[in-house]
């Protein structure tokens, strides 16, 4: 079969453990102290276009939405494969604004639609299943809606041939399977693959690579942020009745207390 064109959209997102404060008034996450880094299941999605390009040949660009310090995740995915990185951002976006589901797909369909008539159509767009700040697990169904591609999310296992995709999904009674033809759209999930590391070429090659910049159209309608809430921390104690048999009176008292003796 001809070789693969791919696009990947990735999000940048604070790294996993990370403590997140929020800015005075509520509206943005404090970033002063945070490390950054690809969302987990986009980090499979990237892993998985190199995989699909090394078997099949072709291309990968990978995409975000986000402020030029978004360039970061861009690098690394070239650092470890990828060929083109696209950065979409306007005013809003750069200082600070994070833009809902609805704002995103529009902001990537415009994206993708100049990318297409400059270079031609790609066989297939990969998304991360949900992002892991937003969680919000609209974007890549909006972007499919739009371009009316056919989308499967949840995804596990990918393989091409003929023209078509095979892509499997993790259900309670094992695998749903589903055979679709290009161009289609889907959603990894994070185990799909273990993502690679970067090599020292790669990195070299990722500081020296060419950033396209596309300009995002101002969002209108959906969301409309009013603050962000950071959960009370629920503190656990541990408390140690004791040892050996003189822990067993204290054993039965608690028992009793919780009404199971």
């Amino acid at each position: 079969m001809a070789a693969l064109r791919i696009l990947v959209c990735v999000k940048r997102v604070p790294a996993p453990g990370a403590q997140i404060t929020l800015t005075n008034d509520q509206r943005a996450v404090d970033a002063r102290n945070l490390a950054f880094t690809t969302s987990p299941h986009e980090e499979c999605a990237v892993e998985e276009a190199i995989r699909l390009v090394e078997e099949h040949g072709g291309e990968i660009t990978v995409l975000t939405v986000g402020p030029p310090e978004a360039e970061e995740q861009l690098r690394f995915a070239i650092s470890v494969g990828a060929h083109h990185a696209i950065l979409v951002t306007n005013d809003t976006i750069a200082d600070g604004e994070d833009p809902d589901p609805q704002a995103t797909a529009c902001a990537i369909v415009e994206a993708v639609r100049s990318l297409e008539a400059d270079a031609g159509g790609f066989d297939l767009l990969l998304f991360g299943n949900e992002s892991a700040d937003s969680g919000g697990f609209q974007v890549g169904i909006r972007v499919a809606h739009a371009f009316g591609r056919p989308i499967v999310n949840g995804i596990k296992a990918i393989e091409v041939a003929d023209g078509a995709l095979t892509a499997r999904r993790e259900c309670d009674a094992g695998f749903e399977v589903y055979r679709l033809t290009l161009p289609a759209v889907l959603g990894v999930k994070e185990g799909i693959n273990l993502p690679r590391y970067p090599t020292l070429p790669g990195r070299l090659r990722s500081k020296k690579a060419e950033i396209g910049t596309i300009a995002a159209s101002p969002a209108t309608g959906g969301l409309t942020m009013v603050r962000f809430e950071t959960p009370v921390v629920e503190v656990s104690e541990t408390v140690v009745l004791g040892t050996g048999a003189d822990a067993a009176g204290a054993v039965v008292d608690l028992l009793s207390e919780l009404g199971l003796v």
